[in-house]
């Protein structure tokens, strides 16, 4: 991969999680600089997360986003050919533009290496 920022846009599909939630792929950013270098940002929206009227658990979504690493990111990054040293998988409960803050969204970030065909959970 080069250092080019790339975003690859979500086409609206419902993606099944373990919560049950109704969650869509935003968009995936390419080469983000990450602290081990390029970072693949693979984004999220699911509403029920919102802090006023959501109806899913932290823990649930810890579960969602270990299950969105290993059935969409996997997929995705086997199809580009090319492995970053890692991803960044996160939800948010509406669509959040990148680099810009919105302190009433709702967001979870997980950073994942991807070793063996696993999604390995980094710690921040």
């Amino acid at each position: 991969m080069d250092d080019t920022l790339k975003v690859s846009l979500g086409d609206g599909a419902q993606i099944s999680v373990p919560s049950g939630q109704s969650v869509t792929l935003q968009d995936i950013i390419w080469n983000s600089a990450g602290p081990e270098g390029p970072v693949a940002r693979f984004r999220f929206v699911a509403p029920a997360i919102a802090r006023a009227a959501g109806s899913v658990t932290a823990d649930q979504v810890a579960q969602d986003l270990l299950h969105l690493c290993e059935n969409v990111v996997l997929g995705t990054l086997a199809q580009q050919g090319a492995l970053p040293s890692n991803v960044i998988v996160s939800i948010a409960d509406r669509a959040v533009t990148f680099g810009e803050t919105q302190p009433d969204a709702t967001q979870y970030f997980e950073s994942y290496r991807i070793d063996g065909g696993q999604c390995i959970l980094e710690l921040f």
